[in-house]
This record gives C-alpha cells, structure tokens and sequence, in this order.
C-alpha cells in the first residue's frame, strides 16, 4: 500500500512539473485532457450548486460531469480554437470561483455565476485579442503548480484530491499560508520557463480533424 502511494505520488508529481513547465510544448496532446477535466469539473459542481448537494455526493454529479466532460474532450481534440476556448474558459472559472473563495464566500449560485461569467469573457477575449498563447502557458502553469502543491497537501494535511484537481487556485488560497505561496512562486516560475522556453518552438496547430486529408494532383 505504502509502496503504490508513493508510486502515485511521484507521477502526480511528475506530471505537475511537466504541465507547470511544459505545458506550452505539450498543449496539443493535453487538449483533450484538459476538455475533459474541465468538463468534468464544472459538470459536477453545476450539480452540486443547482442540488445543493456535496461535490460528487451524488450519483447525478458523476454522470453530469462525466458527459460533460466526454463533450469537452470531443471537441477539444476535434477543433483546435474549441479547445484553446475551453482552455482560456477554465483559466477564468477558476480565477472566479477560486478569489471568491479566498474571500471567504463557499461555492453557492453567486460564486458559479462569477466564475461562469469569468470563464466567458477570458475565452472570447483570448480569441479576439489573439492571445492564446499566453493564456495557454499561464494556466497550464497554474493548473501544474495546483497538481505540485496538491500532491503535497494531500501527504502533508490529507487533503482531498478531488477538490483541489477542480480548481487549484480556491484550493490554494483556502489552505495555509506557505502552501498559498508555494503555489504563487510555482506559478510564477513555470510562467517565465516557459515563455523563455518558447521563444524558438512553434507551435502548429490543427484546425479542423474532421475534415478528410486532400491530395494535391498534379497532371504533367
């Protein structure tokens, strides 16, 4: 038992440093991923704001959050800009939900309707300013930190895993002060790796996967 959580433990570990400070690189492979989780996610608390309920206490909330999230990662691996979109939309969910949490305001219909709204405006103003790039490095950043530090809560202070995967930032601000700057320092660190990283790598992105492959032919 003690050997499989450490097991855990160290791919957690290492898949939050990878996302913190690579995530730039690795961005269309995690797509998906990202869809999913953050479908997942948001599926689940919609469930839990609209019941009343606890996170995943129900039944309804891992079916909601599972088809949410199934919906997510579709369309994410399926259309490029679906993806940068739902990327740019959890970056501002979990700004919203997660400082209206720090002010001590728990997770009810106002904080969801600020981290939904929050969500909508960083995803449209990421694709009309065209900055997707940055958008994508600052919250794979800060989603691979909220992994680091999660990680570490969980074997220091027991935290629970599936809260903190939902929105690191809440999670962060709520919990002690060093984990909080941990966290910040992280973040603000795998923010500068990887915009300095990323100087010489372009990244090629895709547009539309259902479109059939074209042959260029040619006739001499």
């Amino acid at each position: 038992m003690l050997f499989q959580l450490l097991c855990a433990t160290m791919i957690a570990l290492f898949l939050g440093l990878t996302l913190c400070f690579g995530g730039y690189r690795f961005f269309l492979v995690l797509l998906p991923i990202w869809g999913f989780f953050f479908g997942f996610a948001l599926g689940a608390e919609t469930v839990q704001v609209l019941l009343g309920t606890a996170f995943l206490g129900t039944v309804t909330g891992w079916v909601v959050g599972f088809f949410v999230g199934a919906i997510f990662a579709l369309l994410s691996y399926l259309f490029y800009l679906a993806g940068v979109a739902f990327v740019a939309a959890s970056l501002g969910y979990m700004l919203g939900v997660g400082f209206m949490g720090a002010l001590g305001i728990d997770l009810g219909f106002l904080v969801w309707s600020v981290g939904i709204g929050l969500a909508v405006i960083v995803a449209a103003l990421t694709l009309f300013l065209n900055i997707q790039k940055y958008v994508i490095i600052a919250a794979t950043a800060l989603g691979g930190a909220g992994v680091i530090v999660g990680t570490l809560m969980f074997g220091a202070e027991g935290l629970d895993v599936a809260q903190a995967a939902t929105n690191p930032i809440r999670t962060m601000l709520q919990g002690q002060p060093i984990w909080t700057f941990i966290f910040l320092a992280l973040a603000i660190l795998g923010i500068f790796i990887q915009i300095i990283t990323s100087r010489v790598y372009v990244l090629v992105p895709y547009e539309n996967r259902l479109q059939p492959a074209t042959t260029d032919l040619t006739v001499d």
